[in-house]
């Protein structure tokens, strides 16, 4: 493919988007799975429902371009959710565990929104109204979800995960 303009390239990008947002559709359930936290299993089984949703909105841009929705495989997602698979199949601490797994899905949403607030960009640009406010909802959730997985690293897990790593140091002391 030649992306000799601005629409090719915004296409290319909402395809990569479209792939990544259906490999999340199913690494989350095995994230909310393996989280021992209940706010954390909480945050991410809301998080798919709302991954959904994106799916549904890019299919609406979609739409709007009259292209068919389909996506090219994310490269970068991949990568994130094997990466983010390892720390799901390695033994330890659970609320060390937990925030090894908030690590991995905010590198997930760190990429989610850059690719959606370039997209978003460029569908203003392109004139394409409808398209960049679709986006925006889904730029303004993915950024939402951060600031959720802040919230419970910052408050819950990470100092629950400090906890018990003193106690197995204090315990490996004795």
């Amino acid at each position: 493919m030649k992306l000799d303009t601005l629409q090719k390239l915004y296409t290319n990008e909402l395809r990569d988007l479209y792939n990544a947002e259906h490999q999340l559709l199913k690494a989350l359930p095995k994230m909310a799975k393996a989280a021992s936290s209940e706010d954390l299993k909480d945050a991410f089984e809301k998080h798919l429902e709302q991954t959904k949703s994106h799916v549904e909105r890019l299919e609406q841009v979609f739409e709007e371009l009259n292209e068919k929705p389909k996506g090219k495989t994310c490269r970068a997602m991949k990568g994130l959710v094997e990466e983010g698979s390892e720390i799901l199949q390695l033994d330890g601490e659970e609320s060390v565990l937990d925030a090894g797994i908030i690590v991995a899905a905010q590198k997930v949403e760190h990429y989610e929104i850059a690719g959606y607030g370039s997209v978003r960009t460029f569908a203003h640009l392109l004139g394409q109204n409808k398209a960049a406010e679709l986006l925006q909802t889904t730029l303004d959730e993915e950024a939402e979800t951060n600031q959720v997985l802040n919230r419970l690293a910052e408050s819950i897990v990470n100092p629950e995960a400090l906890m018990e790593t003193e106690l197995a140091v204090a315990g490996s002391n004795r």
